[in-house]
């Protein structure tokens, strides 16, 4: 709707002479801002807000002038304005000069909303209102005023308003200043209200002209200027931190690389824009004219002594590279004589280094042992070191006899089960009951350490063979309650020992990498054997004692011959150390291993490849294996601390009804015996107590508290007493349970 169009006269309201309205969003003694209207006929304005009338009405405005009065395009062309038309303020006093039907003002055509008669004002007219002829308004134009106040005189047709022609949005009078004035703060009158919001200060301080070129010219020539942190101007170069190539380039006259103080001439130049050095003038003439001699001179700097566009990537070193190989020479290299403290600083630490197991680069070491290391490196917190410098070999083996005498009196080996002692065939389960032990009967002390295994003699039971952690290997008279021999043959803890069939032998596996074959009644060393790997587990083939395996840590599994003393087969499978070899079905024509990858295979003897993988997400490494009296099933010592029974012949299936838990073995290879009429089970756990199962009801039956200071490693069962159990600990004390 039209603002002219919609003051209405009415005889009745009004009188002959001419109305003046205010218009405020407010009160008019409240409000900063006042609008004037010059109504026709003493007619209201129906704007919808407060209005207060202030003077006479005036005559009312033809239609016809009130459309020629829509069509006008700026207000100094054009028809005059009617008497009537509305005329727009702001600012200004209505008792100083300006009135009613001054010039000044801004004449609105159509119905402006009140956002934009707030709005400040936008244009040329803001930044310079004394410029340029004023347009010829009537004495009731509707103008525009900004600042001042009612009482000064800017008042109503002032000379300092501006006409809008159109009806701009809230949105574009609100925004901020632009124009000459941003750029000229000091030119056209400042905002009152609103501060220096919208202004824009110029940064003198950078010139990205200067910057472009002189860009332009460190790709061109490898040089350009730059400012410092003092405000000196100098040039700088591609050197990066040579002091060598910079005093090379120096000598040889070159100028491109180092920091050069540049005079107050040059100074002034760069803050104009025109950064150049003294032998370098900006007329392109002259530089093209010394271009080629200013190539030769810096061809060095340009390319660079690395560049891959002369010698591409397969090049020889680069100049920095030779000079940094050249400044870590040593002393010793070049043929400089050391002082005495020196030698014996460098004496000190070849020392120390040869102790820990350090390799010597320069010295280059034993390749053998290096591949070992690359074998064993997923594991080398584990092994004890190796000594650099030294061949692998086995220390000098001794035996100590603990007895009265060797022979009895009949000339008969202490070895020969006493008179009246019966044997047992192992796997005969019907030979005798057994039953849990009530009680500890007796205590072997004897090693300095802990003991790892125990086994008995075969058959008979009436000689216990134990492994210490001391590196030394025991055999001990159970009727007599006493150590008979000590076998001194290992440099390192011996981590399992195993009696031969008929036990005249045994086998002793030692973490100083060393396999060895003793004769149990003389002590006598029959054989040493290594791979330089540390063995986990021996065992004697079951239908021949002249051959052995070992499981080892380099995840194989070797069979030797004992008389060559040659690996005859490997077996190479498992992603792990293995830990357990058990001889199943038909006493031996298959095997099971176990390893820390926690799969479970089954081989047939004699061939490389597994016939049978256990393995299951759920499955955990199992460290021991024990095979049951009747060569139906076998148990494993799981370390999610359960005991677990699988099948051991035909599908080898995991029998899930069986299982035996109670006891905490996470972390400890610990030991499982069964009794040799299969009725029982018994373990050990890291807590040092030994527990006791049924083993055809899965019932725990008994517990004891067997060694201190740590786990119960190892525990077994007597072939012919059916109450004897023996456990050993790493407080190096073996106890005889009955």
């Amino acid at each position: 709707m039209d603002l002219l169009d919609g003051y209405r006269s009415s005889s009745s309201e009004g009188g002959n002479g001419d109305d003046v309205v205010d218009v405020t969003g407010a009160h008019a003694q409240q409000s900063a801002e006042t609008v004037h209207v010059a109504a026709a006929g003493g007619g209201r304005p129906t704007i919808g807000r407060p209005m207060m009338l202030n003077a006479a009405p005036v005559p009312t405005i033809p239609a016809a002038m009130r459309a020629k009065a829509r069509r006008m395009g700026t207000a100094d062309t054009g028809p005059p304005v009617p008497s009537n038309a509305l005329t727009l303020h702001a600012g200004g006093s209505k008792s100083s000069g300006g009135g009613g039907g001054s010039s000044n003002g801004m004449m609105l055509m159509n119905n402006p909303r009140k956002s934009v008669l707030h709005a400040p004002l936008q244009g040329p007219m803001a930044t310079d209102p004394d410029s340029g002829a004023k347009p010829s308004r009537p004495d009731n134009a509707l103008t525009l005023h900004t600042g001042g106040s009612k009482s000064s005189g800017g008042g109503i047709g002032s000379s300092n308003g501006m006409m809008l022609m159109n009806n701009p949005l809230k949105s574009v009078l609100h925004a901020p200043v632009q124009g000459p004035m941003a750029t000229d703060p000091d030119s056209g009158a400042k905002p009152q209200s609103r501060g220096d919001v919208g202004t824009v200060v110029h940064n003198d301080a950078f010139d990205e002209a200067t910057f472009e070129e002189e860009r332009k010219r460190f790709q061109r020539t490898g040089r350009a200027m730059a400012p410092t942190a003092t405000g000196e101007v100098v040039e700088r170069g591609t050197w990066g931190h040579s002091r060598k190539r910079y005093a090379e380039e120096k000598a040889g006259g070159g100028t491109g690389g180092g920091s050069t103080s540049q005079g107050p001439q040059q100074h002034q130049q760069q803050q104009h824009g025109q950064v150049y050095d003294q032998d370098q003038p900006p007329k392109r003439k002259r530089e093209r004219k010394s271009k080629s001699s200013q190539d030769a001179k810096l061809s060095g700097l340009v390319e660079g002594s690395d560049d891959e566009a002369t010698y591409g990537i397969w090049g020889p070193p680069s100049k920095e590279e030779r000079d940094m190989a050249e400044s870590q020479i040593t002393d010793l290299a070049r043929g400089v004589d050391l002082t005495d403290e020196q030698l014996a600083e460098r004496a000190h630490i070849a020392e120390r280094n040869r102790r820990k197991g350090k390799t010597d680069e320069e010295d280059g070491g034993d390749d053998a042992q290096k591949f070992d290391r690359l074998v064993e490196r997923k594991m080398s917190h584990l092994l004890p070191p190796r000594l650099e410098g030294e061949e692998p070999k086995a220390i000098e083996p001794s035996t100590i006899f603990h007895g009265a005498d060797e022979l009895d009196y009949r000339g008969r080996s202490w070895t020969t089960p006493p008179a009246g002692t019966d044997s047992a065939d192992p796997y005969d389960v019907d030979d005798h009951s057994c039953y849990v032990p009530k009680k500890c009967t007796g205590r072997l002390t004897g090693h300095n350490k802990g003991v790892q295994r125990v086994r008995f003699f075969p058959r008979t039971g009436h000689l216990l063979l134990s492994a210490g952690l001391e590196g030394k290997c025991k055999v001990w008279s159970i009727p007599e309650r006493k150590v008979m021999r000590t076998y001194i043959g290992h440099s390192a803890a011996v981590r399992d020992v195993q009696f031969s069939d008929d036990g005249s032998t045994f086998l002793s596996a030692s973490f100083d990498r060393f396999v060895r074959l003793w004769n149990t009644e003389t002590g006598e060393v029959l054989g040493t054997y290594t791979n330089r790997r540390v063995p986990y587990v021996v065992k004697f083939y079951p239908h021949d004692n002249n051959t052995f395996v070992v499981g080892c840590s380099d995840n194989k599994i070797v069979a030797y011959d004992s008389k060559s003393g040659e690996i005859t087969q490997e077996y190479n499978h498992h992603l792990a150390p293995v830990n357990t070899i058990t001889f199943v079905e038909d006493h031996g024509t298959k095997m099971v291993t176990s390893s820390d990858d926690k799969k479970v295979l089954v081989w047939e003897w004699d061939i490389g490849v597994p016939v049978k993988y256990i393995s299951d997400p759920t499955m955990h490494s199992i460290p021991v294996i024990t095979l049951h009296p009747t060569q139906q099933y076998w148990a494993g010592q799981s370390l999610d601390n359960q005991i677990v029974v699988y099948q051991a012949r035909d599908r080898f299936a995991l029998q899930r009804k069986k299982k035996f838990s109670g006891h905490t073995v996470a972390g400890y290879a610990c030991d499982i015996a069964i009794s040799p009429d299969g009725r029982f089970l018994v373990s050990g756990d890291g807590d040092g107590k030994i527990y006791f199962w049924d083993w055809r009801r899965g019932k725990l039956l008994q517990k004891y508290r067997a060694h201190d200071n740590g786990p119960a490693i190892a525990c077994a069962w007597h072939p012919v007493n059916p109450t004897m159990v023996v456990s050993a600990g790493w407080d190096g004390i073996i106890k005889i349970w009955e």
